[in-house]
Formats: C-alpha cells, structure tokens, sequence
C-alpha cells in the first residue's frame, strides 16, 4: 500500500548482537581486578623507559650545546600527562573494588562499575602503546647556540673611542682576567658594555661563547643563572624544576669546557661566581668576566685583574656628543645659538647622560630667547630644568640609596652647600662633619677623623665625589651629582625651604624666604653680599655657611637672635669684616665657629657665652689684637692660631692651659717663654697639631728640649738661634705623626739627629743653615734605638727632600738608604760641600721614579757616586733646577 515502509529484522540476529554487546561491558566488570594489576605493571614498565630517556637526554644537553628533538618531547610530554591520569584514577581504585559482588562478576552499581572498568581497559591499552614506542636510537640534536647576540644600540657613539679601544686592548692583551669598569651613575658604562659586547660579534675572538647578564641594584643568583641558561641553551621546563644548586652544576658542567665572556651590566655587590658556578677565567680556559659598577668598592671585592675607570667626556667630546642630540637644524637657526649651546653642554660637565637628555631637550628650540632662559635655569635652578627631575636625578639618586649608613648619606648631602665645582678640604669636612654631629666623638678624636676620612674614601670610590689638588687633599662634587644631592635635601623638591643654597650666584643681598621656620641649612658663601640685616627666625638652623664673602663688612645683631639650634657657622675669608655683633652670645648651641682670614681685631664679648664650642678657628687673623677670654670656651678641643701673629703671648699661653679638653692646637710662637709654657704642659704639647717658631733668638734657648710630640703633624723653624734640637722620650713614635718639617736660617744648628724619631717624615726642607754639616749625625745616631734596641733606619716615608744654602754640609746619612718613596731629591744650590749621596744601585723602588734636581752644574760633576751602577742608574734622572 503507498505511504507505507516494511523492516524485517532476524530475531535470531538481535539476540546475537545484544548478547555480545551485553558480554563486553560486563568483561569490563569481571576483568577490573586482572586490569588493574596490569595496569600497574604497565606504568612501572613505562616510568622505567621514561627514567632512561630523561637521563639520556639531561646527559647530551648539558655535556655541549645539544637540545632534545621533537619526538622525544612529545613523547615525554605524554607519559606525562597519562601519569597525571593514573595517579587520579588509582586514587579512587578501592572504592570500585568494593562495588563488586558475586565474586566479581558483577556490581553493586553496575553503570560506575562499568564506567570505572572501561577507563582502565583503555588506559592500559594506552600505556602499553606508550610503552612500544618509547624507544628511541636519537634523543637530542644539535642546538642552534649564537656565539654573540648583538646587542641594539645607537647608531653612532660619540666621545668613546678612545676608551672603547683602551678596554679592548686591555681585554685582549692577556686572553684571560676579570675586568671592572667602575663610574658615576649616566657616565655611559652600560654604553661602553655594550659597544665591547657587540666587537666580539664582529671579530672572530676565539671564544665560543658571550654572554650578557644585567644583574641591577638586587642581586638575584637565580635570575643570573636564568640568564645564562638561556644563553647555553639550558633553560626550558626540566629547567624550571630543578634547585639553584643543581642549575649552578649544570652550568658548570657546560662551561667549563668552553671558552666563554661573561659580561655583568650595573652591579652593585659581589657577584659571587662560586654561587653561580661560572669558572673563575685562568690561563687554562681563557676566560673573560667584565663588569659594570659604580662603586671601586665592588671592584676591589670581586677580585679584578683590571680595573678601569669610566670618567666624564673631555669638553671637545662632550660638545660633539652635545652637537649631535641638538642637531644641525637648530645649530643653525641663528648664529648666536652654537655659543649658547655650549655654554648649556658645559652645565652638563661632560655627563653622557645629562647631555643627551639636556641636548634632546633643546633639539626644538630655535630661538636665542629660549637658549638664554636655558641658562639661566641651569646656573640657577637647575633641577626646574625640563627632564631633570624624571630622567637624569633619579638614576643618580641610585648610588645615593646605595650608601647603606644614614650618616654617611648625611655627610654627602653636606657636600652639596658649597659652590660648583668647589674643591673641598678633606680635613675642613671632616671637622664640619664632627661639629654637625654626624660622626661621634665619644671614643676620641683620631677615631673621629679616621673615620670622617672613610666616609670620604667611601663616597670617592661610589663616584659621588671627586678627588683633587695635591696628594689629593680635597674633593669635589660633579655638578650634575650636585643637583642630585640637593633635589634630595628638598625632599625631592617638595620642601624646598629646608636646604637654601646660593652659593657662588653673585647675590647682593639676602634672599628672600617664604618660610623661614623650616629653613635647617643655608649656604650663602662666595656672593657679593655686603651687609646681612634683618631678623629671620629660624628655630631649625643648624648650618649657616658665609665664608668667602670679601665685600661683607657688617652683620647686624639682630640676625642671629632667633638661631638657637645654630651648630655651625662660617665666615672665614671675609676679608673686609672688621667685627662681630656681641649678639653672636644668642647661638647657644654653636659647636663651630672659623673667623679664619678675616680682619676682625677684637673678639666680642659675647663669644665667651658659647659654652657648647668645640671648633674655633683664628689662623691668618693679622689684625687680631688679643684673644682674651678663650679659656672661657670649656668645651673647646679645636683652636687654630697660626698666622694669627699677634694672637699668642705669655698670658695667652696661660689661658690655653686651662682649656682642659683641647685635642687640637696650631700656633705660631716668637718667644721661648711662651714656648716653655706650652711645652710644659704634657696636655698642651700632645695637643700642638702645627707649630712654627720663628724668631726665637734668647740666649737661653741655644738648645731646645721638645718633649714626645705624638700629634704633631707639621713643624717649621725660621730664623732661630737654637744650636741644638734634643728629643726628651727617646722612642720612635716620639713624633709618629709628623710628616713635613721646613728649617731656614737657623744658623747654629749643625745637625737634625732629632729627625730619626720621625718615622713617618714625608717632607723635608732645609735652607740657609750657615752651621750644619750632617742631616743625621753618625755619632749621635749611634746611641739611639728603637723599642728592640735596634739602630733606627730613618726617611722610610720620605718622598721630597730639599737643600739649599747650606755651605758646610758633608753629609745626609753616612751609608747608603732604600728611600723606598723618594721621588725628588734637591740639592737647588750652595751644597760645595755635599760630595757623598745616601743612594745605591738598590735606593728607590720602581714604581716611583727618583728625580735628583740640582742647581749647579758644578755641583753634580763633583758627586761620589757609591759606584758605577748608581752613577748609572741616577745620572740619567738628574735635572737642572
């Protein structure tokens, strides 16, 4: 019929097939228990297999420059995974074991049963597939490793040449050595790294492999290992798994076989290569670590063959590199601009980094109108200075955060208040230091200095201050640093009121303040102020810092009224001030006073009220008549009197007696009964610091007695007529402190034996000294000894000796000496006399170069040189004065 569909289906055959359907899920059941065992052994077969491979692999990716094949990480990927699956499944094994009954063959629960029992049937299945092909005649390949990754960088490096080829050489030179390149933060030592870095990609070196770490201000020994494995090809997953010890042997493992650089960007500690397991370079391997740093400090630590200082740009260099940011367009947009632009490189004193920023800054200004304010922003406030404050201060200020002491940051704020590029006195900041309270006092004065002079090597060797003059006496401040230091005493420009410095600006009168309750240092030395009025109350002062001001000539009393926290305070050459108000009594707490240099001809009154003063200075003060009253100064331990001519008499040498805390004193003395007064106090002589006599010519003082003298540094003898110098305590340290001595016309002398008791003597000059016949007597030598009754070995320390005039001199030492830091010995004119020279082949040493200078011709033909090799070896180093 239509419309209808007969289906005829065998009953026979639905049986059939219902039957074998039925039969298979319930073989899932009643073989569980059988595939659960075999499952079991099926995994500890394949785990086996797994455990071979993996050794296999690890084994040839870290013996060379190997990495797994693809294959194999697949495969190894799975056993994983399948792993994962089993540990789930096996976890729920006894739950589904109890679901059976009747001896297995069926189930309380007959759908989870069978659900449970199908999973471990094509698990096991999987397993063993798995299994049969986990054999592998090939695990790994070779890796692709890049012998240099070149590193990006500017086209075009200006102002390195020079160094560049320096560094290089250096590294080249040895084939093997450790390297640190040390310099102020935005110098351009990153720069330079790079540059070195790159080189070796374009020259065939020898290595097999560079490496570059950038390690920064937290030292992570994971992320350096991290780094370098990614380099050796190491890193991955496996990687990831293991603990910091076995990644630093698998490091070591890979290069110790290699020829490799190590280049560490911008450490700021020991980078222990131990921890990381990278062989320290030797002979034997050829290895090169460089390293950039800030600190000399972590040079020294990490042990450098060679280290190399990375300073600012020379001033043609600087302008070159100043030219290109600019750009030649806006060079030329006027023909006053290319001057202005270098007095604008020239704020930037030859900083890499201030001059591509400021350069970049100034790459769209046109017109000399901007060009102009650009320098008037940077000589006055240079922080206001577009870039300055987000771009170049914050990276400096890094070294600043560095310094690990509070009061060692505090020390280098200080250095701040002075003017650009200001050459700073070692001695005159450690005794600022002291007075402001940063370095502590309690256990004695030496300690004291010593360490004020540690926190300076300190902030010299983190590139934070510079050292200068001679034997390098003095440091200063890079201005851009000095920006740096006073963007941080502002809080980082937020309370600007706290640090006033207007220092060398050419100021006439007292700046104005919006507050000045929150002023705590203000620095207004080298500006043409004439008069300082006004009343400012300023509760928080503690530094007040007016020296240098030649036109000064009056300050009013009404100024320092309202300063009672007032720790230290300035004025040394002020040439024109005369006085000081009695007001000066308002500073109760000043600790520092120095009127040096000034022309001020009467103390005030007032001074004797500052019961807290322990620094007072007074040298080269010609006009001052008396200084009467000191000894009112209790807590005084500092008093500088030299060249204050008409400053010491014998009532004033009474008053200094009763100063009963002074460590430190330097005078000068024209009378032996001052001299007697002095040096009769034990308290008083160990305190003499410099002395000069001069003058001294009474009939009693033909021969002076000087007592042990430990503290002296610097003694000078002018126109006296002592014939002998006798030394009381006959010790070596008697004088262990002195270091120059200057005689000149004292013409009874015939002898300076005394000398032998200074063993740390680095300057000797004599002149006009009609008597003297022996530096060092033969005869008197021959009764002193040392705490070990041996004879004592003299001029150790002595770097200049210098002789002039002296008609009846025969003889400096009468044997030969080491004279092992002579450099200059002068013998300048009328020495007829002098034949004989304290040297051998042997005197000196040959890192400094002994120079004899000489003033006649006629003088040196005559010398007796101790034999042929001296003559030899001196001759050559003789120069006519």
């Amino acid at each position: 019929m239509g419309g209808c569909i007969s289906v005829s289906v065998s009953c026979d055959q639905f049986v059939n097939q219902f039957s074998q359907w039925l039969c298979v899920r319930r073989s899932y059941i009643h073989s569980l228990t059988e595939n659960l065992a075999a499952l079991h052994k099926a995994m500890e077969v394949l785990k086996t297999k797994e455990d071979d491979v993996k050794r296999r692999v690890d084994r040839e990716e870290f013996i060379g420059r190997r990495q797994r094949i693809s294959q194999v990480q697949v495969w190894l990927t799975n056993v994983a995974s399948i792993e994962k699956r089993f540990n789930d499944m096996v976890s729920t094994r006894e739950v589904e074991i109890k679901r059976l009954c009747f001896c297995g063959f069926c189930s309380k629960s007959f759908g989870k049963s069978y659900g449970y029992g199908k999973m471990v049937s094509l698990m096991l299945k999987e397993v063993e597939s798995l299994s049969s092909h986990g054999e592998f005649d090939v695990v790994t390949e070779v890796a692709m490793v890049v012998q240099v990754e070149e590193m990006p960088i500017q086209s075009v490096v200006v102002g390195q040449e020079t160094m560049l080829e320096r560094v290089w050489n250096s590294l080249m030179k040895d084939g093997f050595k450790i390297m640190g390149l040390y310099g102020m933060g935005g110098v351009g030592k990153t720069t330079l790294l790079t540059q070195i870095n790159n080189k070796f990609s374009e020259m065939d070196c020898g290595f097999d492999i560079v490496m570059w770490v950038v390690v920064s201000k937290t030292l992570e020994i994971y992320r350096i290992q991290e780094d370098i494995a990614k380099r050796l090809g190491l890193s991955g997953e496996e990687w990831d798994k293991k603990t910091e010890n076995k990644r630093a042997v698998d490091i070591h493992n890979v290069l110790r076989r290699k020829k490799f650089v190590l280049l560490l960007d911008d450490i700021w500690e020991k980078v222990n290569l131990e921890s990381v397991r990278v062989p320290y370079p030797s002979r034997e391997n050829g290895s090169i670590v460089a390293f950039t740093t800030r600190s000399r400090d972590v040079c020294g630590r990490m042990g450098v063959d060679d280290l190399m200082k990375v300073s600012c740009l020379e001033p043609e260099e600087a302008w070159d590199l100043f030219q290109t940011k600019v750009g030649e367009n806006t060079l030329k947009s006027h023909p006053d601009i290319p001057e202005l632009a270098k007095q604008v490189a020239e704020k930037c004193r030859g900083l890499p980094l201030a001059l591509n920023v400021i350069g970049e800054t100034m790459a769209c200004k046109s017109t000399v109108q901007e060009w102009r304010h650009a320098i008037d922003v940077l000589t006055s406030s240079a922080i206001e200075f577009s870039g300055m404050e987000d771009e170049i201060l914050p990276i400096l200020k890094y070294s600043y955060d560095n310094l690990n002491m509070e009061h060692v940051k505090s020390c280098f704020l200080y250095c701040s208040l002075f003017p650009e590029d200001y050459e700073m006195k070692k001695e005159e900041l450690v005794d600022y230091w002291i007075c402001e309270g940063f370095i502590d006092v309690k256990d004695g004065k030496e300690r004291a200095i010593n360490e004020g002079y540690a926190i300076i090597g300190t902030l010299v060797r983190t590139c934070l201050l510079l050292e200068e003059g001679w034997k390098k006496a003095e440091v200063k401040m890079h201005d851009v640093v000095r920006e740096m230091a006073l963007w941080i005493s502002s809080d980082l420009g937020k309370h600007k009121d706290q640090c006033i410095v207007r220092a060398g600006v050419g100021l006439h009168a007292v700046p104005e303040v919006k507050n000045w309750r929150a002023v705590r240092r203000l620095s207004l030395m080298k500006t043409e102020l004439q008069n300082i009025l006004g009343c400012p109350t300023c509760p928080e002062l503690t530094t007040l810092l007016l020296q240098e001001n030649h036109k000064l000539v009056n300050i009013s009393g009404e100024f320092f009224r309202f300063m009672p926290n007032l720790v230290v305070l300035d004025l040394s050459w002020s040439s024109s001030l005369i006085g000081l108000p009695n007001q000066i009594s308002e500073l109760v707490s000043l600790r520092y006073l120095d009127l040096s240099y000034t022309n001020i001809e009467r103390l005030p009154v007032g001074l004797q009220e500052l019961k807290k003063l322990i620094h007072l200075n007074l040298e080269s003060m010609k006009r001052l008549e008396s200084i009467a009253g000191v000894s009112k100064l209790l807590s005084l331990r500092t008093l500088r009197l030299q060249k204050s001519k008409k400053a010491v008499d014998v009532n004033s040498a009474k008053e200094l007696q009763l100063l009963e805390h002074l460590e430190v004193l330097t005078i000068d003395i024209f009378s032996s009964l001052v001299l007697e007064h002095l040096l009769c106090s034990q308290r008083l002589a160990k305190s003499i610091q410099y002395v000069e006599l001069i003058e001294v010519e009474e009939e009693s003082f033909k021969i002076l007695t000087v007592p042990s003298m430990c503290n002296i540094r610097r003694i000078g003898i002018w126109k006296c007529g002592m014939k002998e110098i006798k030394v009381e305590m006959r010790t070596s340290s008697c004088f262990s402190s002195l270091s120059k001595v200057v005689i000149g016309q004292c013409n009874g002398l015939k002898d300076l034996t005394w000398l032998l008791f200074a063993p740390n003597l680095t300057y000797l000059y004599v002149r006009f000294a009609e008597q003297l016949e022996d530096i060092i007597s033969e005869e008197k030598a021959a009764s002193f000894t040392d705490e070990n009754a041996n004879i004592i070995i003299p001029f150790q320390k002595l770097e200049c000796l210098s002789l002039s005039d002296l008609p009846k001199l025969k003889s400096i030492y009468w044997t030969p000496l080491s004279f092992p830091r002579l450099s200059e010995l002068a013998v300048q004119e009328h020495c007829p006399k002098l034949k004989k020279l304290p040297l051998n082949s042997k005197s000196g040493t040959a890192d400094v170069e002994l120079v004899i200078k000489y003033g006649e011709n006629k003088w040196l033909e005559g010398v007796e040189w101790e034999d042929k090799a001296t003559e030899l070896r001196f001759l050559a180093t003789c120069k006519l004065w």
